[in-house]
């Protein structure tokens, strides 16, 4: 595999699906519906048959789990030109942006200020990072498997104002979910709590960091430019086009 596969490989290790099955080197994941990631194939790497057949596979996996069969490849690769030639095509209705810049840099030493990084998600960062205090069976597991560090900004009365996820895989502290309150944005919040979660990674043997952004999320790509982050690559999510993923259940 080559550096961008492994990279991919590492980001899947730090949002883990409820189901993960292989199909050769391919992943095919399930979590409910909760985001694209847990709810697609990772198509990197020899997936043991032909790419239609493979492609197929992924049908019939989600078709199972009533999830729409999508399938994760890096950008411009020949395994992306081979998924489009079997009929799929960019799945443009992915809510988050189908398109996704993979960033990577090394770990700053900022000022934390006011933010910290807990042992154990609190209830404001379950509402900030999953949209509600009380998440189900699905969001606790991809948010909170593995090595995960939960930073949080909190404010008067115990409000949340700020809040990310961390995750280590090996050397790499892999990022994610970070939200402010519309009400305290621009007062320096995302970057104390990325500082924050640096100094944190960095005590959990990482020594650099890996992040997954929207291409058309312009404020935050201009945030972790300023820590120091570039684009290592991109990829792109592809679903069926017409009549190229046959339904067994049909």
């Amino acid at each position: 595999m080559n550096d961008s596969e492994m990279l991919e490989l590492v980001c899947a290790r730090a949002w883990p699906p409820v189901v993960d099955e292989p199909l050769g080197e391919w992943r095919l994941r399930w979590a409910d519906g909760f985001t694209g990631r847990a709810n697609s194939a990772l198509a990197v790497g020899d997936p043991g048959r032909g790419v239609p057949a493979a492609l197929a596979a992924v049908c019939d996996f989600a078709h199972d789990r009533r999830i729409p069969p999508v399938v994760q490849v890096i950008q411009d690769s020949d395994l992306e030109r081979a998924v489009a030639a079997a009929g799929w095509a960019e799945w443009t209705e992915h809510p988050a942006g189908y398109q996704v810049s993979v960033l990577v840099g090394p770990l700053p030493d900022g000022p934390a200020g006011a933010a910290e990084v807990l042992d154990e998600p609190t209830s404001g960062w379950w509402e900030l990072t999953a949209e509600h205090p009380e998440p189900g069976a699905a969001e606790r597991h991809v948010l909170a498997t593995g090595k995960i560090g939960y930073g949080v900004v909190d404010v008067a009365a115990g409000a949340t104002a700020g809040a990310v996820r961390g995750a280590v895989v090996d050397e790499w502290l892999h990022v994610s979910r970070l939200a402010v309150r519309p009400e305290f944005r621009r007062r320096g919040l995302a970057s104390a709590l990325m500082n924050a979660l640096a100094s944190w990674g960095r005590e959990h043997g990482a020594d650099k960091w890996v992040l997954q952004v929207a291409v058309g999320n312009e404020g935050a790509l201009q945030l972790y430019s300023a820590l120091g982050c570039t684009e290592h690559h991109r990829y792109r999510y592809w679903g069926p086009g017409p009549g190229a993923c046959e339904d067994a259940q049909s």
